[in-house]
């Protein structure tokens, strides 16, 4: 088979900046279909899709445009394919039940409830946040901030539940994403989350000032890191109440200088008391939950996931300045398991 190769195309005449194939159509009986000479070359693309890189102009025989995958083509004419990077998929409105705190044309607050995905990715491609939001919201939300991500400034994890910010316009995504990225140093967003852990935290109150990155044993999880390795992120934390009889379980109120993945759950799991119901982060202490009380452990089994929602949630209006300031108790299933550790 004749040599071929690829590069990046940047601005070759006809074609898009993508990944650009050229070769030489290889000899053979006589001429054959441009699309069935195009498979032979590049295997790895499929004829059907060949047929419509074909169609959409992204082929040249002899640096002319070739808009027919059943051209008839001969051996030693050069030929030169542009793949275009794939899109990203755009996710499809599915209507689903939201519970909607407060909106206006700027912007939803919601308190997303746990098992629930904010936006699409590897293996969710549906039955996202995302998707029940361009629903609910329409045309208002396409577009806003990305096809992938519409109108996301920030998430939470799908076991966390708790009260999200979305924006509607381009106006809100952009100030609002800005108040994020300040995470309340120097402007007026606050977040607050609660939490249960095990054991008492010592001092009951205090900072933890440890940097994360991905783990290197396992990139599924997140590591406390040496300063310069990886992320800044830092975790304010204050105990509300001491519960459980048998073993001890603190209430824990944390607030974020910093927005890193799992921040909360790392970082209490690196100080000796991870989240109840964590089985990525507090799977060593799962053998504790033998030492609650009854009605404490089947709450806890009935949890089925980390003890951490987000409870309070304060901004700057993008459009108006007014200070908005929202607060939510902690969703049933969670409510149940303080309710059993409270002595």
């Amino acid at each position: 088979m004749p040599a071929t190769f690829s590069r990046k195309a940047a601005g070759v005449v006809g074609l898009s900046e993508a990944d650009l194939r050229e070769g030489v159509i290889p000899e053979g009986e006589g001429s054959e279909r441009l699309d069935r000479a195009l498979a032979r070359l590049w295997p790895d693309l499929s004829r059907s899709r060949l047929q419509a890189l074909i169609r959409e102009g992204q082929v040249t025989l002899e640096d002319v445009p070739a808009g027919d995958p059943s051209a008839k083509v001969v051996g030693g004419q050069r030929v030169a394919v542009s793949v275009p990077p794939p899109r990203p998929a755009e996710p499809e409105p599915e209507a689903r039940d939201l519970a909607v705190v407060y909106e206006d044309d700027d912007l939803i607050v919601i308190d997303k409830p746990a098992g629930l995905v904010v936006h699409p990715g590897a293996g969710n491609d549906s039955g996202t946040l995302v998707n029940a939001l361009l629903a609910h919201c329409g045309a208002s939300l396409s577009g806003i901030g990305g096809v992938a991500r519409p109108g996301i400034v920030h998430r939470l994890d799908k076991d966390t539940t708790g009260l999200m910010v979305v924006a509607k316009t381009d106006l809100a995504h952009q100030d609002l994403s800005a108040q994020f990225a300040d995470h309340g140093r120097t402007g007026p967003l606050e977040r607050a989350y609660l939490a249960l852990v095990w054991g008492l935290p010592d001092p009951a109150s205090g900072t933890i000032d440890a940097a994360l990155a991905r783990s290197e044993r396992n990139r599924e999880k997140i590591a406390v890191v040496r300063e310069g390795r990886g992320r800044h992120a830092i975790t304010h934390y204050r105990t509300e109440a001491a519960l459980g009889e048998r073993e001890a379980v603190g209430l824990v109120r944390c607030r974020l200088e910093t927005g890193r993945t799992h921040q909360i759950r790392v970082h209490l799991a690196h100080r000796g008391h991870p989240l109840l119901g964590d089985a990525t982060y507090g799977a060593a202490f799962r053998t504790k939950a033998n030492r609650l009380e009854p009605e404490a452990r089947a709450a806890l089994d009935a949890l089925g996931r980390q003890a951490l929602h987000a409870a309070l949630l304060g901004f700057r209006h993008p459009r108006s300045g007014e200070s908005l300031r929202f607060e939510s108790p902690p969703p049933a299933d969670m409510a149940r398991l303080i309710a059993a550790l409270t002595p």
